[in-house]
């Protein structure tokens, strides 16, 4: 079993003995944060062309990418990685690629402690989508905790690229945010990621 093979929050919240909590705003005081240029022409250019032709690798190539080249520039002293293999415990089903990861290091070559953020880019698919996410920082969590670095929250970020939902985990609770944010509003969810990636 591998992180893609989680499709009910359910059961990931069962199988690891996870609390959730509903939580409004846990994200209400982080400020916006305005995208460069770069950015704001990507995604005047490639939202329209991500929906239409409506696969993941679209929508995270032209969507999410941009973004995320903003968080590594926002915050410099973080490691940004993309499609790289998180294998914790395979047998407890913690295990895949990941498809994208932030640790607060720079180092850019090696995955490393403490990861702090995972962003699943689904295709139209939140509900699902977060399942996975969530097997992920859980992941990330055991990661950081054999590495010596025991943060005390790892995030999850799951996305259609024009819709975000953000989530967090602490111990064995797991914050959900039931607000969606959309792409029509890129400096929340830039100012978001920032938040979550520094801490």
């Amino acid at each position: 079993m591998a992180f893609s093979d989680y499709h009910r929050l359910a059961d990931v919240l069962k199988k690891f003995k996870i609390e959730p909590i509903d939580h409004p705003d846990l994200f209400a005081g982080v400020a916006d944060v305005q995208p460069s240029a770069f950015v704001t022409a990507s995604l005047h250019h490639g939202l329209p062309l991500a929906t239409a032709i409506g696969t993941e690798k679209a929508r995270s190539e032209m969507i999410v990418v941009p973004l995320l080249l903003d968080l590594k520039i926002h915050a410099p002293d973080i490691s940004l990685f993309s499609g790289v293999e998180l294998s914790v415990d395979p047998e407890a089903g913690l295990t895949g690629v990941c498809d994208f990861l932030v640790s607060r290091t720079p180092e850019q070559h090696v995955v490393r402690a403490p990861i702090v953020t995972l962003v699943e880019a689904k295709n139209e698919n939140l509900r699902e989508g977060m399942a996975q996410c969530l097997a992920e920082m859980i992941a990330a969590q055991i990661f950081n905790q054999r590495e010596g670095n025991d943060v005390v929250t790892v995030y999850g970020a799951v996305t259609t690229g024009s819709v975000w939902k953000f989530m967090s985990l602490s111990g064995q609770t797991v914050t959900l945010d039931p607000e969606e944010y959309l792409i029509s509003r890129p400096e929340q969810i830039l100012g978001i990621l920032i938040q979550m990636a520094k801490g």
